[in-house]
């Protein structure tokens, strides 16, 4: 089923080029179910790339979704032009005049900052607070979800000798939960952070179930137990080059950084990388829209 998206929305190109099936709202109109409304704040500077890789996950459901974006107020992102902002983006005070069946909340480059001194901390607590009642389900990534498990949960993240970055082998905790069906029981997902949560904190919080974890890159999915919050701390949304991109744009900093684990073929960085994770990012966001996500929110908010 289709996702409806604005017209004019860059990434609708390319989509379309991978024939994912798009609706315009003319037609949207015309069905007979309530669609999903799912809400993305949109953290990560290369705003356009993460609303494609976003898009494409959302857009292979048998599911009906409405999507709109969200930026924050309290920071201006130096990476995309206002005009993308003011006609494809919404505040969370414009947010809040409704109710969303979900939320996805991106990760952002700022890991070693402490949260107290990201500029728009207070605006995401703001917005994490209001999705407690009016949101049925929260999805957060990388960074994301490092901060709902601090300002949920109270476990904070601490830094890492050097960065993690690579494409890592994680297995899952239990199969029979419905967010990992049809999971195998080893998969890979990509990983790109500066730093990492306990898992020892994870398993041994009350309200928290760890589902997938890698003895090289920590835990990567877990949800609170009633499945209002779950946080991935990897990016299986990444394209295949995603990675590459990354660790490129940082070279031409000029920043000490490791090549990308298991990822280049032959460790070889002019050679294009396999995508390893494509079917279980699929099934990952498959699974949240549909268990999570449609099978719990009302037809009608009230």
């Amino acid at each position: 089923m289709p996702i409806n998206i604005p017209y004019q929305l860059p990434a609708r190109e390319v989509l379309e080029r991978e024939n994912i099936f798009i609706m315009d709202a003319d037609r949207a109109r015309m069905q007979d179910i309530r669609p999903l409304n799912i809400l993305i704040l949109n953290l990560m500077p290369e705003k356009e790339k993460t609303e494609a890789h976003l898009l494409r996950l959302l857009g292979n459901t048998p599911l009906q979704v409405n999507v709109s974006f969200l930026y924050t107020a309290t920071y201006e992102s130096k990476n995309v032009s206002k005009s993308h902002l003011e006609q494809f983006y919404i505040t969370i005070e414009e947010a809040k005049s409704r109710r969303y069946d979900g939320l996805i909340i991106t990760g952002a480059p700022i890991e070693l900052m402490e949260f107290e001194n990201v500029n728009y901390w207070a605006e995401l607590q703001d917005i994490m607070n209001w999705a407690k009642t009016n949101v049925t389900s929260t999805l957060h990534i990388c960074w994301g979800a490092q901060a709902a498990l601090y300002h949920h949960y109270g476990i904070g993240k601490f830094e890492l000798p050097k960065k993690c970055s690579g494409v890592f082998k994680h297995s899952i905790t239990d199969p029979t939960i419905k967010l990992l069906r049809g999971f195998d029981d080893e998969f890979f997902s990509p990983v790109s952070r500066y730093t990492d949560v306990s898992i020892e904190a994870i398993e041994a919080h009350e309200d928290l179930i760890l589902l997938a974890s890698s003895p090289d890159a920590g835990p990567l999915l877990m949800m609170s137990k009633d499945a209002r919050n779950i946080m991935i701390t990897g990016h299986l949304e990444y394209d295949a080059t995603t990675l590459a991109e990354e660790y490129e744009r940082d070279l031409a900093k000029g920043v000490d950084i490791a090549m990308p684990e298991n990822y280049f073929p032959d460790d070889d960085p002019t050679k294009r990388p396999p995508n390893k994770w494509r079917s279980h990012a699929h099934l990952l966001y498959s699974n949240w829209l549909n268990y999570y996500v449609y099978q719990q929110t009302p037809y009608e908010w009230k």
